[in-house]
C-alpha cells in the first residue's frame, strides 16, 4: 500500500495483479486497485473530477481525465472515509498509475488538487 496527504485528504492504494482475467499470450495484464480516500481535514469536501498517468513499459504514456470516480462526486464530512475498486489493463508485465484528484470544499467553494500517490503495477513473478 501506498499513501499520501495533500491538504487534509489522505489517499491510500492498493494494487494486484488479477491472473484469471489476464491473457500474457495475447499481451493482456489485468490489474484492480482499490483507493481508500479519507477526509483528515476540518472541512466537508467533494470530490470532482480525476487524471490519471498510467505508464505501461510497452507503449506511450496515456493520461486520462473525468468527472469522479466510479461514476460518483463523493462528499466527505470531517473523518469520513471513501472507498472504491477500479481496473486498468496493460500491454506489458510492468507499469504504474498516479496522479490526482481536484476536489472542492464545501464550505468555501474553493478548489484544490489532491495528489494521487504513484503505485506499481507488475506482474508477481517480474520481482524474482
Amino acid at each position: 500500500m501506498v499513501t499520501r496527504i495533500t491538504k487534509g485528504i489522505k489517499i491510500s492504494v492498493t494494487a494486484r495483479y488479477q491472473e484469471l482475467y489476464s491473457r500474457p499470450e495475447s499481451k493482456h495484464y489485468f490489474f484492480s486497485y482499490r483507493i481508500r480516500i479519507e477526509n483528515t481535514s476540518s472541512h466537508t469536501v467533494q470530490l470532482m473530477r480525476r487524471h490519471w498517468v498510467i505508464f505501461d513499459s510497452a507503449c506511450p504514456i496515456q493520461e486520462v481525465e473525468g468527472e469522479g470516480v466510479v461514476g460518483q462526486q463523493p462528499t466527505l464530512m470531517p473523518g469520513e472515509i471513501y472507498e472504491y475498486e477500479s481496473a486498468c489493463n496493460l500491454t506489458s508485465e510492468i507499469g504504474s498509475m498516479h496522479g490526482n484528484y481536484l476536489f472542492q470544499s464545501v464550505t468555501d467553494e474553493n478548489y484544490f488538487k489532491v495528489a494521487i500517490p504513484r503505485f506499481e503495477l507488475i506482474v508477481p513473478f517480474r520481482y524474482n
